[in-house]
């Protein structure tokens, strides 16, 4: 069962891609503008609507841990968004100012990678936002990529059908000639690496304006080439299919078409299981339906001009959808300017992920110390102050609002201030900050660099079946555990292979030299 829940109408423009995070939704639109919700009750932050793009924008995507949106646009630029506040925190050009069709980050946030009208793709270190490498993949335009759950490969789609795997220095190892006639328009690959026997693989969605929906088995045998095998061709849709997702797990694919429908399958038998349609007609714009460019309107309708042009500005094709990582959510935004919200219900595959607490170094850590103490609220502090034995100092920390910036700069004048009054007690307390510093030694790393179970510096990190990157040994050790599910989604680990991830290693030793 699918239940509508929610239906989104900030935007003043058609949608053009949705996505999420462990607790927020992000859209965007041609009305050159993002927004961000929040996924406890679907309320737009604060900070919202994000604006700074010139054109509309086409494609979004979250950073692994969520701290980070990303955004590209027909202005040829890439914004990188504190989600948060709604502050731009980097902006990124491609080199030859070409409007950007699509972007991605790799599951472990370490490379972005973004496609253009003119067919290349510019591929960045996401840490330190310098490009590595602009290069050319086709003739046509590139509107699809995504990164392998490993982030070592990615796809990229074009508008002339062809779907080609690459390695990140954008190396060939396989193109598929026509996966999509008349173009592809979207892919996504499962965020979880299937071992069988020596051989490694992952599944992937693809769409297209041929009207189907495709489930490919990509694989490579050790020491092998990289080859795509057909699984499932999807035709439930009687028009072009403009989105394609699959969920945390790999086993259901959403899709949106220009036949007004929203598609939810199993993609491992490829049954159909429910066809959503809620997306209902809108008035035209006034005065036209754009601007007067045209490049800041239509962004995905653009792409089926050939096969259904529009009627006027009456069209509500499905042009966006997405699932939560973690919640049973499915988001689905279209031309008449909504997204729609829907609750996937028990059985159908996907289930809410538990808070848990995360076990380091054989003792139980609480939620709070996988954020930075930079990030802790008050609550946290007087929750820590509880569990190193503290309690006394509650009434005071609470009475003077110290949150964690505020704890971090604690010293001996200032616990004073605070009316501690015992020598011994105030002692204890800063060689408490002082060893909370410690164990968060790298907290001055971007986020990406530390392990989310450690909260530390990673050495060796390693990329395990939930598609995050972890330190070899605290990954090990977790698994060693009996902890068969992923440390960062509760959802179950397919397997628990680990592959060396050699480009986020690379960019922490860029990091540390300087430092």
């Amino acid at each position: 069962m699918v239940t509508l829940v929610h239906t989104l109408q900030q935007h003043t423009d058609e949608l053009s891609c949705c996505c999420f995070s462990a607790g927020l939704l992000a859209t965007c639109s041609a009305d050159k503008t993002l927004r961000v919700y929040d996924t406890a009750d679907f309320s737009e932050l604060p900070g919202s609507p994000l604006s700074g793009h010139g054109y509309g924008v086409h494609c979004c995507c979250f950073s692994s841990c969520g701290r980070s949106l990303v955004s590209c646009s027909t202005d040829g630029s890439i914004v990188v968004w504190n989600p948060d506040t709604g502050e731009a925190a980097a902006e990124l050009q491609h080199p030859g100012r070409s409007p950007l069709r699509v972007c991605a980050l790799a599951p472990d946030s370490s490379l972005l990678l973004a496609g253009a009208c003119d067919g290349t793709v510019a591929l960045w270190d996401f840490s330190c936002k310098t490009l590595r490498r602009c290069s050319s993949v086709s003739e046509a335009s590139v509107v699809a990529c995504c990164f392998s759950p490993c982030g070592q490969v990615f796809v990229t789609g074009c508008t002339n059908g062809d779907l080609k795997l690459w390695d990140v220095d954008i190396s060939l190892l396989h193109a598929e000639k026509d996966a999509h006639d008349l173009g592809v328009t979207c892919c996504s690959s499962a965020p979880h690496l299937r071992p069988d026997g020596c051989c490694v693989e992952f599944r992937l969605a693809s769409c297209g304006q041929d009207s189907q929906l495709k489930i490919w088995i990509v694989s490579q045998l050790e020491g092998a080439a990289w080859v795509m095998k057909l699984l499932h061709t999807l035709t439930s849709h009687s028009a072009p299919v403009l989105s394609c997702a699959l969920s945390s797990d790999g086993d259901l694919v959403v899709s949106g078409s220009v036949d007004k429908s929203v598609a939810v399958h199993d993609a491992n038998a490829g049954a159909l299981l429910h066809t959503l349609k809620q997306h209902d007609s809108f008035p035209p714009r006034s005065p036209g339906c754009g601007d007067a460019t045209g490049r800041g309107s239509a962004p995905l309708a653009s792409q089926v001009l050939e096969v259904a042009p529009r009627a006027g500005c009456f069209e509500v094709y499905v042009t966006a959808v997405a699932l939560s990582p973690t919640m049973p959510w499915i988001a689905t935004g279209s031309m008449d300017r909504t997204v729609n919200v829907w609750r996937i219900g028990d059985g159908d595959g996907l289930t809410a992920a538990e808070p848990r607490q995360t076990e380091c170094q054989g003792r139980k850590l609480p939620g709070h110390f996988r954020a930075l103490l930079a990030d802790w609220s008050e609550e946290d502090v007087q929750t820590w102050l509880h569990e190193e034995g503290l309690e006394q100092l509650v009434g005071n920390f609470k009475a003077n609002n110290i949150d964690g910036p505020e704890l971090s700069r604690l010293n001996k004048e200032t616990a004073s201030e605070l009316g501690i009054e015992s020598v011994g007690l105030r002692g204890r307390l800063l060689r408490k900050i002082e060893a909370l510093k410690a164990e968060q030694s790298g907290s001055d790393a971007p986020d990406e660099f530390l392990c989310p179970i450690t909260r530390e510096l990673m050495r060796d990190p390693v990329i395990s079946a939930d598609g995050y990157s972890y330190e070899r040994e605290s990954i090990e050790s977790w698994i060693r555990g009996k902890n068969k599910t992923s440390p960062m989604t509760n959802l179950p680990l397919q397997t628990t292979l680990l592959t060396p991830n050699r480009s986020l290693k690379m960019a922490i030793t860029r990091w540390k030299s300087s430092q």
